[in-house]
């Protein structure tokens, strides 16, 4: 039987109200063998909505799927040491063993290192670096008194880590009951938000293999194949038939032989051990690909708000049979397909196919230049990389997040026309790249197992350069 060994990790996004991040994916070896986690964090969904942002980071890699930030790979043996790149996460709780794994949440970036111990860097106003302080960084810190880490996935402004033991600790935003500790308000407060400053324990959660973070909500891979969520649920994330949200970890509905999550902006979806894929929550730009972007439910924030079309259960993502990893994004998914193409769907602009219009259908990712070995969705772009060891993107570019060296078009997307390109571009001076993950509007690359490169939009210092200086090309990050 083949085992799953950590190697390097990619990120996903999201897309919520306060702020939320989205998750990566997990991936398997031959079907069923090894599952992983990924972590992307996504904001925005391309749309002009008032509030509505998300990060994503999440890396898919080739016959598997990341959830986490970490990538691993499957070797023959039973041995825990990584024999090649070609990318699958852990079939159980195991350290890293090459170097490390990333998560892109909102504003903040986040490392998994060989040791087990997490760093962290860029925003870190609602404490998403669990250090107990609100300071910012533009350099990486440590997390305070987190070891035994397997897997790591950004939110919009909080964190979560995969624990050797299988239970699951987060940090940072707590308004939705994001930690999943049992409790809406506290122990803390940042910025007149509940949060904790230091890592908390998932209330319940035992025998988790994977993760995903969110907008706003957090889901869990467990070891049956089942999922399950919580946190942030008013267009039914959760899965669980209701809209109300939950702070300790619900079951999803009538969900079996996943083996891969990814949790957007507000929805979320799962590879299947067959190679289809389930989705449930948000569903107005087409994220759920059962056809169209209405239903089959209405869900609101509020009883005084409009309503938005929404599945509170998982549905079956139309016409997709042999995909191998996925990752959702702020309000569109991709997935990645056995022979090496991508297919995505939700928002316009980040689905890669030369479109202007958004698609509740899978949708070819058109001019990839070789064949993609991982995929990771972010706010309203996307990125993929190649089994060359390159990456391409495509989706908006108005903060260098394509890395192509550019920050306009060649054309505009979405209603606020931001400068994009709507098929891939590459990004430059990268090689030797072994996982990516995308976020809100910067992306970073795990470059030969040892070196983290990243680029796009730098507010926070998310770019981990020491500076606060936007970038279209890729720069390093120090101190790690």
């Amino acid at each position: 039987m083949q085992q799953c060994v950590p190697l390097a990790r990619p990120v996903t996004e999201r897309s919520v109200d306060v702020g939320e991040v989205a998750a990566d994916a997990s991936t398997n070896c031959a079907i069923g063998d090894c599952v992983k986690h990924s972590g992307t964090a996504r904001m925005g969904d391309g749309k002009a909505e008032v509030g509505l942002m998300r990060v994503t980071k999440v890396v898919a890699l080739v016959a598997g799927m990341v959830a986490s930030l970490t990538l691993v790979a499957c070797a023959s043996d039973t041995s825990s040491t990584v024999s090649s790149t070609t990318g699958q996460t852990g079939s159980g709780p195991k350290h890293a063993t090459t170097n490390t794994e990333i998560t892109a949440g909102r504003d903040h970036i986040c490392a998994l290192t060989s040791g087990g111990t997490v760093k962290c860097w860029g925003s870190n106003m609602s404490n998403e670096f669990g250090n107990e302080t609100s300071t910012s960084s533009s350099v990486p810190v440590a997390v305070s008194g987190l070891s035994g880490v397997t897997a790591i996935d950004a939110g919009d402004s909080y964190t979560c880590a995969l624990m050797v033991n299988a239970k699951v600790q987060c940090w940072g935003i707590n308004k939705y009951g994001t930690l999943g500790n049992g409790r809406t308000s506290g122990p803390q407060s940042c910025n007149g938000n509940a949060c904790s400053k230091t890592p908390v324990t998932v209330s319940g959660l035992t025998g988790a293999t994977a993760i995903s973070a969110g907008a706003g909500h957090t889901c869990a891979l467990m070891s049956g194949g089942t999922v399950q969520c919580w946190g942030y649920n008013y267009f039914g994330q959760l899965g669980n038939g209701s809209a109300t949200g939950s702070p300790i970890p619900v079951t999803v509905s009538g969900l079996t032989g996943a083996t891969a999550i990814s949790a957007g902006a507000e929805h979320t979806c799962a590879l299947m051990s067959d190679g289809t894929v389930q989705c449930w929550g948000r569903n107005d730009y087409g994220q759920l690909a059962n056809g169209g972007n209405t239903g089959p439910e209405i869900c609101s924030r509020s009883s005084d708000a409009p309503g938005g079309s929404c599945s509170k259960t998982p549905v079956t993502v139309s016409g997709l049979t042999g995909a191998t990893a996925i990752s959702a994004g702020a309000g569109h998914t991709c997935a990645l397909m056995s022979g090496g193409t991508v297919q995505c769907w939700g928002s316009s602009g980040a689905l890669g196919d030369d479109a202007h219009s958004s698609s509740g259908a899978p949708v070819t990712v058109t001019g990839l230049t070789g064949a993609a070995t991982a995929i990771s969705a972010g706010t309203g772009y996307s990125c993929a990389l190649l089994s060359g060891g390159t990456v391409q993107c495509w989706g908006y570019n108005n903060k260098g997040q394509l890395g192509n060296g550019s920050n306009t078009g060649p054309e505009t997307c979405g209603g606020l026309e931001l400068p994009c390109s709507k098929t891939p571009m590459t990004v430059s001076g990268m090689s030797g790249v072994t996982a990516i993950a995308a976020g809100n509007e910067d992306t970073c690359a795990v470059q030969s197992e040892s070196t983290i490169m990243c680029w796009g939009s730098n507010d926070y210092g998310q770019l981990g350069n020491g500076t606060n200086t936007d970038s279209n090309v890729p720069v390093s990050v120090t101190g790690l």
